[in-house]
């Protein structure tokens, strides 16, 4: 409903970590010590959120401060209370999808990437040191991202071999191609080996955006000029 966000809660299973994670929304996933810590982390990025809907045009619909709805709760595992992430199924992500929310996840997911983009390209080189990625740099965040991201591809059979971070024009094929197969998984009514497509494409674009936040976060233009 208009002014609302429906929240999936992911329980680690040792009760370490919770994520909060919007399944109507792939890439919006925040997670916490506690269930009210991780509802409250979201609702603070649905603001960075917004960039993603608008990308896709579907921005009238994403609700920029909207109330909270706990819609399920879904045991995690040991990686949800290690890393504060989401990898674990929700009951949203088992469910089929039409050809209508396929076309929607894909356009959102495109969304994330084009914001990853326009992140890549106005932060600094050098990233602000802290805990998290062990000191990467800009470039070495996106290699990773996207190296990640072709392992991630190969669920649903697209290999992608690239040993150089790819071109403008090689990125975009890519990404054409990265969609068109999963267009091709849901035609055959396919999973991405054990995980079901929408996982995929939640996964895919949280790891997106919790990189470029991370870019966000550490840029060091700011404390230059």
């Amino acid at each position: 409903m208009a002014g609302e966000l429906r929240v999936a809660l992911e329980i680690g299973p040792n009760g370490k970590q919770v994520v909060a994670v919007a399944p109507d929304w792939p890439g919006l996933a925040r997670g916490a010590k506690t269930a009210d810590a991780a509802i409250e982390r979201i609702r603070a990025y649905v603001p960075r959120y917004a960039p993603i809907a608008m990308e896709a045009g579907i921005a009238e619909s994403f609700a920029p401060n909207p109330g909270i709805v706990v819609v399920d709760q879904y045991p995690g595992v040991g990686s949800t209370d290690f890393w504060g992430i989401t990898f674990a199924f929700s009951r949203f992500d088992q469910q089929a999808m039409t050809q209508d929310e396929l076309d929607r996840e894909l356009t959102l997911i495109r969304g994330c990437w084009a914001f990853f983009d326009d992140v890549r390209s106005r932060v600094s080189a050098e990233m602000a040191r802290g805990p998290r990625g062990g000191g990467r740099n800009r470039d070495q965040i996106v290699r990773h991202t996207f190296v990640s991201e072709l392992d991630m591809a190969k669920k649903v059979g697209l290999r992608w071999t690239q040993e150089r971070h790819p071109s403008e024009m090689e990125l975009a094929e890519y990404r054409d191609a990265y969609c068109a197969t999963i267009r091709a998984y849901h035609a055959e009514g396919k999973t991405a080996r054990k995980w079901p497509l929408r996982y995929l494409i939640r996964h895919t674009a949280f790891h997106t955006l919790d990189h470029a936040w991370e870019m966000e976060d550490k840029d060091l233009t700011a404390s230059r000029t």
